[in-house]
Parts: C-alpha cells; structure tokens; sequence
C-alpha cells in the first residue's frame, strides 16, 4: 500500500492536517475521511481543489465518516462532489464506506445501519470481501425525485418528457436517496453522454439538479451503462445510477424482476435485485478497495 503527503497549495499557511484513505469501487474513487477520530469540517476544507487530478488528491467526492445522530444508527455518512457541493447518497461510496469502517475496525459488525441525508441504509460485508448494500427503496412520484413535469399527463407517466432545447427527451425518474434520470439507448458507446448529461443535471425541471443514466439492455437480466454524474460530470461507476437504470428498466417491462441484474459500467460490473413493487428494497452487490493512504496540510 502506499503511502503519500500532500503539502498546502504554495502560498497557503498549513493549520491543519487531515489523514484520508483513496478508495475506489470500479473506478469510481473517493477521498475517504475518519471524522471520528479527528476533527474536520468540511465547509472549510478545499474539496473542489484537493478533487483536482492534475494539482491534487484527485478523487470523484471525499466521503465523510462520523458519529450517528439517532439511537439506530451505527454511523452517519457524508458525501461532497468534486465541486464541493454535499449530496444525499453514493451507492459506490457506501460500499467502500463498509469497507472501510471494517479495515480501520471501527466496527466489528458484518451489517451495519448507516445515516445519510437521503435516508438509511444497511452495507453487509459479505464473506466473499464483496459488498452488499441494501439501498432502500426507490420513489417514483415526480415530487419525490424532484421533477417538474410538462403537463399532468406526463407527471402520470412512467417515462417523462424533458425539453433539451426543442429536443424532447424520454427520461425515466428514480430517486434512490439521490436524484436519477434514466435514458433507453440503442448503443451506450454511442450515446451523447457529455452533451445531454450536462444538458439534462442542471436543467430547469430538476430543481435540484440530477444524475443523468445512459442505459443499453442487452438482455433482461443485462444492461450496459454510462453515468454522468451532478457535480461531478461522467464517472467510471456509479451504484446509485446502477440501481435506478435497473429499477426502470423493470418497471418498463424491459428487464426481469425474478433475477438480479448485472449493470456493466466502464469500470466494472454491479448486481442489482429489485422485486418490482413500490413496497421492496433495491440490493447492491459489487467490490470495494483502498488504493493509498494519506495526509494533507491546509
């Protein structure tokens, strides 16, 4: 494992020093840091610039871990994008988050309950050393995404229209902790990824901004995806994304609810197992791995 020091960008007086771990879950890395065992606020800290590939840590969000504010839970869970904006959850995180807590044995639990600002959820770590993460379940309603729909026929609809000029676009709606829009495409390769996933984050109907998904079926137990993230831009992976292209993909009869589904992003393959009713939780299954520790002064 290596171990790296970063120093306080050139003109900046050090004051404080901050130890992190680099995760990634397939591609999609983090900045992890214990806020347990060390003080560290975010809102002062310089996340846009450490996310910084060529002139910082480089990362996709910094993971936040701290001490849970209700009775139930074992941990609470914060994420920020590299832009430095904080957001309600990160599927890819929470497995790492698992992971973490586990090597640092800050917990000797093989499930854990964890808070986050888009509800609770409970990361197994399975005996495999691969990551369970019962994810919750997903909304629908466009209030709950949120989404401001064209009409009140198309707020009843399962598909939406958003206007990308005068482009309409069919996205279907997921929160899953955090806002998604999910695109059916005929070639994932070939999709417009850069240009209507930015498109599409910031676009008026998304009053808070959304995660845009670019999904190919292959089959009814296979898709093929691309992720381009809020705040972040496109990403290697993304399990949040993972679980709501595969949650509309069924709702749209276009995959299979009886088996999981395995979503194959440009970093690596997730399983996802959804039952198919408003009323039952989406599961996650993928990998998680440390890449370095480190320090940085600032």
């Amino acid at each position: 494992m290596i171990t790296t020091l970063c120093a306080a960008p050139k003109g900046m007086i050090s004051m404080n020093t901050l130890k992190f771990t680099k995760m990634h879950g397939l591609g999609n890395d983090f900045m992890v840091v214990d806020g347990i065992n060390q003080r560290f606020d975010p809102a002062a800290a310089p996340i846009a610039a450490w996310a910084s590939r060529h002139t910082g840590i480089g990362f996709d969000q910094l993971l936040l871990i701290e001490a849970p504010q209700t009775a139930v839970g074992d941990f609470r869970y914060r994420i920020f994008n590299a832009d430095g904006s904080e957001v309600e959850q990160c599927g890819n995180g929470a497995r790492c988050f698992v992971r973490f807590v586990t090597d640092k044995q800050l917990t000797y639990k093989r499930e854990i309950v964890v808070e986050t600002a888009g509800g609770i959820i409970l990361p197994r770590l399975a005996d495999t050393g691969l990551v369970d993460v019962d994810m919750g379940k997903p909304l629908f309603a466009p209030e709950q995404i949120p989404f401001k729909p064209i009409s009140q026929e198309d707020a009843r609809a399962q598909t939406h229209t958003v206007l990308v000029g005068t482009e309409p676009i069919p996205v279907s709606c997921v929160n899953m902790g955090n806002p998604h829009a999910v695109i059916v495409v005929d070639d994932v390769a070939a999709a417009p990824v850069a240009r209507l996933g930015e498109a599409i984050e910031s676009h008026p109907q998304f009053p808070q901004r959304v995660n845009v998904g670019f999904m190919q079926v292959l089959s009814p137990q296979h898709i093929k995806l691309r992720v381009f993230e809020r705040g972040t831009g496109e990403t290697q992976a993304c399990g949040t994304g993972a679980c709501a292209a595969a949650v509309a993909g069924i709702r749209l009869g276009l995959l299979d609810a009886e088996a999981p589904v395995q979503v194959d992003l440009p970093g690596g393959s997730l399983h996802i197992r959804w039952a198919g009713s408003d009323a039952d939780h989406v599961l996650m299954t993928g990998p998680a791995q440390t890449v370095f520790e480190g320090e940085v002064s600032y």
